[in-house]
């Protein structure tokens, strides 16, 4: 007869994580591993609709707009932000909120 589990030692995981998963994951974690994206993160969060032009993100972080697209575009590549083209501007759009994702990631 074999003993119940210990519950101090139970696995954290219920599985391994795959190579998919990994890779998606570390490019969630890469794209956050950088102050002004965790701040166009917020930003953006707190817009109304949680959703804002790039042209209204440039003053706020006080950078140029091509900074500003190169950063969104590494958001929106993770999955973290949405972009929809409207006329000349781009508008990005929180895909989740990202607290949940981040948590779910780290525990």
């Amino acid at each position: 007869m074999t003993a119940p589990p210990d519950p101090c030692h139970a696995p954290l995981v219920l599985q391994p994580m795959n190579r998919d998963e990994a890779e998606r994951i570390a490019r969630i974690l890469k794209a956050i591993a950088d102050p002004t994206r965790l701040q166009l993160l917020s930003l953006i969060q707190s817009s109304p609709d949680r959703q804002a032009c790039v042209c209204d993100l440039t003053a706020p972080l006080a950078l140029t707009q091509p900074t500003i697209s190169h950063h969104l575009k590494i958001l929106t590549d993770a999955g973290l932000l949405t972009r929809d083209k409207r006329g000349s501007w781009s508008w990005y759009t929180l895909t989740t909120n990202p607290l949940p994702t981040l948590h779910t990631l780290i525990t």
